[in-house]
């Protein structure tokens, strides 16, 4: 039975009823999990395909959607079969959502931020600079109501909407030649997504949109000057440290971000019931699992590229990242007045903000700055 000290049917029910893209707040672990096989599952043959953002090469990646279609099949003794495609097979990279939307796939695992363009509220699904770390963006989405106004936004494209893989903090880039001050971004040639780009283009940054897989290369040949990514287990596996040497923190523009689970409307609402919660739950639990093994992995390859490889991990300035804060919540003023689904999810992000920030700044922050440097 697929069991973490509950009863399987009253765990699928609990993590799918609602809000169905949930976080699970418990412990299995997909090494632990396990299916009867003499269990009774109900339902049709299905097969689906998904399509990612993500090429193998950034294995935590896009193997959460090799998870995702791995657990789902144990659930449901292999009556719901799902098969995964990587970035660039059935469509680019940055094409994921326009492939869920128009019905190519049934489903995509990508960053809701890269499609600004298309509604600038989506960036919410994924971070806003100088927003929530991984457990504020998952207390606002399944207790604050974000994955609710995300859904609603999503609708216009007839997508059904999941938050899915939290990569915990990401890191602020690599940089061939240390940043100084404000006055060294400016020139600069840098790929950065989401609202984040446009920000960096304030501040003076010619800002590039890139996929995983078109970034070394840019990167090698001098068509950028820097770029992020994710964090030292996914940007080693691409090989930015080879070239550029200075790795800077904080990511301010992705303390917590959240890649999304897009799925088709059409196919949602054809699964039966069981396989939808199976399917929510799913989500919640290769959620879980693969930012564990984020946190797990990110301090020893950090670790590693700086003892091994001559990385350099700096800050950024201090002028970067006032002047960053305050062209950031300027931003969010500006899309608030001109788009009124951003104006609806970016007063309840706000608030949450509002909320919370307080909070982890007493009790959490206290002892992180106590504790932490004393090993």
């Amino acid at each position: 039975m697929i069991m973490c000290a509950l009863d399987r049917r009253k765990f699928v029910k609990k993590t799918a009823l609602g809000a169905a893209g949930s976080t699970v707040l418990g412990s299995c672990s997909t090494e632990e999990s396990s299916v009867d096989q003499n269990s009774s599952v109900s339902g049709p043959e299905v097969s689906w395909r998904i399509t990612t953002s993500f090429p193998p090469s950034v294995d935590m990646l896009s193997g959460a959607a090799d998870m995702l279609a791995h657990r789902v099949g144990q659930m449901t003794n292999g009556k719901f079969r799902i098969r995964v495609f990587a970035a660039g097979e059935i469509v680019p990279a940055l094409q994921v959502m326009d492939a869920v939307q128009s019905g190519t796939v049934q489903a995509g695992h990508t960053s809701d931020y890269y499609y600004i363009g298309k509604n600038s509220a989506l960036a919410f699904g994924t971070s806003i600079p100088f927003g929530f770390n991984s457990r504020q963006q998952t207390a606002w989405l399944t207790q604050g109501g974000g994955q609710a106004l995300l859904r609603e936004v999503h609708s216009d494209f007839g997508i059904m909407h999941f938050h899915f893989v939290n990569t915990g903090a990401q890191f602020g880039g690599w940089f061939r030649e240390p940043i100084g001050s404000l006055n060294d971004l400016r020139g600069l040639r840098m790929r950065i997504p989401g609202l984040a780009g446009e920000i960096m283009s304030r501040l003076g940054v010619t800002v590039q949109v890139l996929g995983a897989a078109d970034i070394y290369p840019a990167l090698e040949r001098g068509a950028i000057d820097a770029t992020e990514w994710v964090g030292p287990y996914d940007d080693e596996k691409l090989g930015f440290h080879e070239i550029a040497k200075n790795y800077y923190i904080p990511g301010w523009w992705e303390p917590g971000p959240s890649t999304a689970f897009q799925v088709n409307r059409t196919a949602w609402d054809e699964l039966p019931v069981q396989y939808r919660e199976i399917l929510a739950s799913a989500v919640s639990e290769v959620n879980l699992v693969t930012l564990a093994r984020y946190d797990g992995e990110n301090p020893r390859v950090l670790k590693r590229l700086v003892e091994d490889h001559d990385v350099i991990v700096r800050e950024f300035p201090n002028d970067v990242l006032e002047e960053a804060w305050k062209e950031s919540n300027s931003y969010l003023r500006e899309q608030s007045s001109v788009n009124p689904d951003f104006r609806k999810i970016y007063e309840s992000w706000n608030a949450f903000r509002n909320e919370s920030f307080p909070y982890f700044a007493g009790n959490e922050s206290v002892y992180a700055q106590f504790a932490f440097p004393k090993t």
